[in-house]
């Protein structure tokens, strides 16, 4: 089913309107996002309208906190996959700029709810704050008459708030079984594989490079992962993520060298799941050292995956 992407309020028309619509960042698309989309889908058939989500670029903490902003868990694309797997209608992303960042509160939910959207119904987590300096909150939003508002509380995992900041403490420390319990599955990277420099050949390991258009990452060092999007199972291997200090790089790129696998999948978009961190990526006095380090990554990860079956 194909789910509908509208990009700005300049392009929100009238068939867009009168929908029930979930609000937020969805960084991650983790338990707690998960069961307020669970509930927006659910409200959305029961009044056999659409299901709609309304979410932010760039991430509003990117927007103010510039180069000091937390690595994001998704780029938009992934966001909105996830999004559309989550059974949505439609994703609405609002450009965040400072014109939204000063808007009100109250203009916000009479210009962009009322007037744009004429929203049937609004669904947002328990703690949601929107509109200038966050002076919005659900109370705000509970005492407008021309739609109801919906609060889902927050997802609780082992006494603590499931949240996208959660996540991404867990896979720094190489947290992935708490990963896993967080998100409802693996964390995953996605994008398409390109032509590099051929290094990983020349040493014996030939990897599929993926660019991540985005200059941090919430995942850095090596890994044992799988890879997705090539045959009908995930593909196991070993991947770097970094900038490839030893070669001198300067750009993050996910490299994945798959085991016993020698095809060319050049232009294919694949899905890259991280499995267990090995080690953090560091800078070799030369080439042979790193090449070396290679073998015993493949090795450990080509063990994981042994231990695993």
């Amino acid at each position: 089913m194909s789910v509908e992407l509208i990009r700005g309020i300049s392009n929100i028309r009238p068939r867009h309107q009168n929908c029930v619509i979930a609000i937020g960042n969805f960084d991650g698309v983790h338990l707690g996002h998960q069961a307020l989309l669970k509930k927006t889908r659910e409200i959305a058939q029961a009044a056999g309208l659409p299901a709609c989500v309304m979410t932010f670029e760039p991430h509003p903490a990117e927007f103010f906190l510039k180069e000091k902003a937390a690595p994001r868990l998704m780029r938009l694309r992934e966001k909105y996959q996830a999004l559309a797997e989550a059974g949505m209608d439609r994703v609405i992303v609002l450009h965040f700029d400072a014109e939204l960042a000063n808007l009100s509160a109250e203009d916000f939910i009479q210009h962009i709810l009322v007037d744009q959207l004429k929203a049937h119904q609004v669904v947002v987590g328990e703690d949601f704050r929107f509109g200038q300096k966050r002076s919005g909150d659900t109370a705000l939003l509970k005492s407008v008459t021309t739609f109801k508002t919906t609060t889902v509380p927050a997802i609780m995992w082992d006494g603590q708030r499931i949240s996208s900041s959660r996540v991404r403490e867990a896979l720094a420390r190489g947290d992935h079984a708490l990963v896993e319990r967080l998100l409802g599955g693996p964390y995953t990277l996605r994008g398409r594989v390109v032509h590099g420099h051929a290094r990983g050949r020349i040493m014996g390991f030939p990897t599929a490079n993926i660019y991540l258009h985005r200059a941090l990452t919430s995942v850095q060092g090596v890994y044992a992962v799988r890879m997705h999007g090539v045959t009908n199972r995930g593909l196991p291997g070993v991947a770097n993520v970094g900038t490839r200090p030893t070669v001198g790089g300067t750009r993050t790129l996910l490299e994945v060298h798959l085991f016993d696998f020698n095809q060319d999948i050049y232009g294919r978009y694949v899905c890259v799941e991280f499995c267990k961190k090995l080690r953090d990526e560091r800078r070799f006095d030369h080439i042979d050292l790193l090449k070396e380090q290679i073998f015993k990554d493949a090795e450990q990860a080509r063990n994981y995956f042994i231990g695993e079956s």
